[in-house]
């Protein structure tokens, strides 16, 4: 057994872990560099989904080690309220640069999920601001991952997340889910057809009367549901009738942010503007937790009304812009720009897609989705045992020297935007011998 230096595994309750099992048969990471995790048993493990979906730059990223050495000796904590220090400054003004039309502002949290919540109070209250405080209901969707708070569960829609946590926040619904239509099986890209499943914002506006709906919430890219694309058409209409109707659009990019697409942002691979854009993982390349919420101009200024000496958005957290988030983050961004990491997953698109899709026919497979650096293989389950035959690969896999990520039995691969070919060759060989070995 692989035990820790105290051989006791009992105190730590692991987070989204089977941990009975874990505990049986620990596996233990003691380093990494570059696109590789060493085992504390001393083998090399290729990282196939970036940490999770979170280290877009690799490793042990010399840039990033030498901020937060410096950061911690220079100023390791400053009060986010009523205080500020340089970088938090200077990040968000960066931040706000590398994102397109007039998400101009930028609002610090922990986390994709303290995002998402952030995101969620801001269009709320935004339309208190501005004399609609009768917009009050949110608008998730369907197979949506936002974070594990109350209203992320709450405008999420995966059902294993939400169903032993009782009501969650009322006032919430769902648009239906984009996955499983039929002649979308095994696309590049965006698939065909499904656009139309946009207009069921509509059916919602009309059930609930769109005067009473605050904001409407997507990935871009689904991705903890099994990296589900949106199809041709899709995200532009629904922003058409969000427009129409006054609702704010929230894009959470909390995965697809910071090069996974090819492009720095899902907004920029898209086209398509939303209102609010919550992020985090790849901001601080996963080294230090943080996360950032984008919002319009618009928005922004709704809230900077009345007294000057009065707090006008009674949020935030005591870690917000915390400096060495801060430090990581814009070594994070100095990395990502300087070796073009926020356009590699273009440039290795079809090379990544071919192989992948090179997986077609291999057992068990039903159904194989790419876009940027992302990728999803879904398998047939076991009958009567879901999610069991994607488990056993991803067990199988770590045991060959690869790392993937599972939900359902979807395999997931999102690489460190730094993959070599030889790398993508090695994965694709490695699931190809998996799935072979596999019941």
């Amino acid at each position: 057994m692989d035990l820790p230096p105290n051989n006791n595994l009992d105190a730590y309750w692991m987070p989204f872990t089977a941990n009975r099992q874990f505990k049986a048969h620990p596996r233990m990471f003691v380093g990494a560099e570059g696109m590789y995790f060493k085992t504390s048993d001393g083998r090399d493990v290729l990282d196939g989904i970036a940490g999770l979906w979170c280290c877009n730059a690799g490793h042990k990223r010399p840039r990033i080690i030498e901020a937060v050495k410096n950061q911690v000796e220079e100023l390791d904590y400053s009060p986010a309220f009523q205080m500020g220090h340089h970088k938090a400054f200077d990040l968000a003004d960066r931040l706000a640069r590398l994102m397109p039309g007039d998400l101009n502002h930028v609002f610090f949290t922990n986390s994709g999920s303290e995002s998402v919540e952030t995101a969620l109070k801001m269009a709320i209250a935004y339309h208190r601001a501005r004399g609609e405080g009768h917009r009050t209901r949110l608008i998730g969707r369907e197979k949506g991952y936002h974070g594990v708070n109350f209203g992320g569960m709450s405008v999420g829609g995966m059902p294993a997340n939400r169903k032993m946590f009782g009501s969650l926040v009322s006032g919430v619904d769902h648009l239906r889910h984009t996955h499983g239509i039929a002649g979308n099986e095994y696309s590049r890209g965006e698939p065909e057809h499904g656009a139309e499943l946009a207009d069921d914002l509509e059916r919602l506006c009309q059930l609930h009367d769109p005067s009473t709906i605050a904001a409407v919430i997507v990935e871009p890219v689904a991705g903890s549901a099994g990296v589900i694309m949106p199809p041709k058409g899709y995200l532009k209409r629904l922003r058409e009738i969000c427009t129409k109707h006054g609702i704010l659009l929230i894009f959470d990019e909390v995965i697809t942010g910071f090069g996974r697409l090819g492009t720095p942002f899902a907004v920029n691979y898209f086209g398509v503007q939303p209102d609010l854009v919550t992020t985090a993982k790849g901001l601080t390349n996963g080294v230090v937790p943080m996360g950032a919420v984008f919002a319009s101009d618009t928005i922004h200024d709704a809230f900077m009304t009345g007294p000057e000496n009065m707090i006008e958005f009674f949020h935030g957290y005591t870690y917000s812009a915390n400096p060495m988030a801060c430090a990581t983050a814009l070594a994070a961004l100095d990395t990502y720009e300087e070796e073009g990491l926020f356009t590699r997953g273009a440039d290795l698109g079809d090379y990544w897609a071919d192989a992948m899709h090179g997986l077609r026919g291999a057992p068990y497979v039903k159904d194989i989705r790419t876009m940027g650096l992302i990728a999803a293989i879904e398998l047939d389950p076991i009958e009567g045992a879901p999610t069991k035959r994607a488990f056993n690969a991803f067990l199988k896999a770590y045991d060959k020297g690869l790392l993937i990520r599972t939900t359902g039995d979807i395999i997931a691969l999102s690489p460190p935007l730094i993959i070599e070919k030889s790398h993508i060759d090695m994965a694709v060989e490695t699931v190809r011998r998996v799935l072979e070995e596999i019941e």
